[in-house]
């Protein structure tokens, strides 16, 4: 397996794939490299892939250091250590958060950005439902049971295949002789609770840093996390912005879907001219 080492010395996972473009994609708070198998044969580019520090085949460090801010400096690390001056970002929650710090303090180690389900504005609904789950393991023992559980609970998906909500569980839950486990540290749990008690900061800023940038939105119209009124604001900013609402998906989108392919099809096609 590939990895590289921090500044602080924590070994990181990461992979790449294909030629081209080289595109970081960074995932969700609690997920890992395996969020973007489903899109990875639709994107044309050296896919590159990483899972942060106490998550997936990465090793676990100490929670406090489980933050967006070591998180972005972790990417540009990676960066540094595959010999990248730059690199398009597609940032999956969590991930686009990292990609607007990014904009605001490395902006020219950036090529574009797509975010997937994330915005300036995060809906307290949506991080109450993250609270509740973090750091948990699934009460079902086995992936066959996850993957129904999944069918029958995650109310603002629709027409998902059983074969999808399977190989998501199995992506981000590890079978044992107890049970199903979480791929992350659960002390994950920690650093995000303890970040909820601190003031929410204004996140505008960041994302008004991705001026020039070739940008994309693509968003879960029944998203929980990010409402409709934070992306028209977003557009509005960016009247350039390739946007797509992605019918019957919440947080997050699988990207495999036509409308997030079509969207990311015009973002590449704007990095070729950027």
């Amino acid at each position: 397996m590939p990895f590289f080492h921090a500044a602080d010395g924590t070994k990181l996972y990461y992979e790449e794939s294909g030629t081209g473009i080289p595109v970081l994609a960074l995932s969700g708070l609690t997920r890992n490299t395996r969020d973007f198998d489903h899109v990875a044969p639709h994107l044309p580019v050296r896919l590159i892939r990483m899972d942060y520090r106490g998550r997936g085949e990465s090793e676990w460090a100490d929670y406090k250091t489980y933050n967006i801010p070591q998180e972005a400096a972790d990417a540009l690390a990676l960066l540094d250590h595959l010999g990248l001056e730059q690199a398009a970002i597609l940032g999956t929650s969590r991930g686009g958060l990292i990609a607007m710090l990014l904009a605001a303090t490395a902006k020219d180690r950036l090529l574009g950005v797509v975010l997937n389900d994330i915005g300036p504005e995060i809906d307290p609904k949506g991080m109450a439902v993250i609270a509740n789950y973090i750091g948990k393991n699934p009460v079902e023992d086995y992936h066959e049971d996850a993957a129904q559980a999944r069918a029958r609970n995650w109310v603002h998906f629709k027409g998902v295949p059983h074969a999808r909500w399977l190989a998501e569980v199995r992506a981000h839950y590890a079978q044992t002789a107890d049970g199903l486990v979480v791929r992350y540290d659960p002390k994950l749990r920690d650093a995000v609770l303890e970040g909820l008690e601190q003031p929410t900061p204004d996140l505008w800023p960041l994302y008004d840093a991705l001026g020039g940038l070739p940008l994309a939105l693509i968003r879960g119209a029944n998203s929980d996390l990010m409402t409709e009124a934070c992306a028209d604001e977003m557009l509005r900013r960016r009247p350039d912005m390739i946007r797509a609402d992605i019918k019957n998906r919440g947080h997050v989108p699988f990207l495999d879907e036509k409308d997030a392919r079509d969207a990311l099809t015009e973002w590449l096609e704007d990095l070729d001219e950027y």
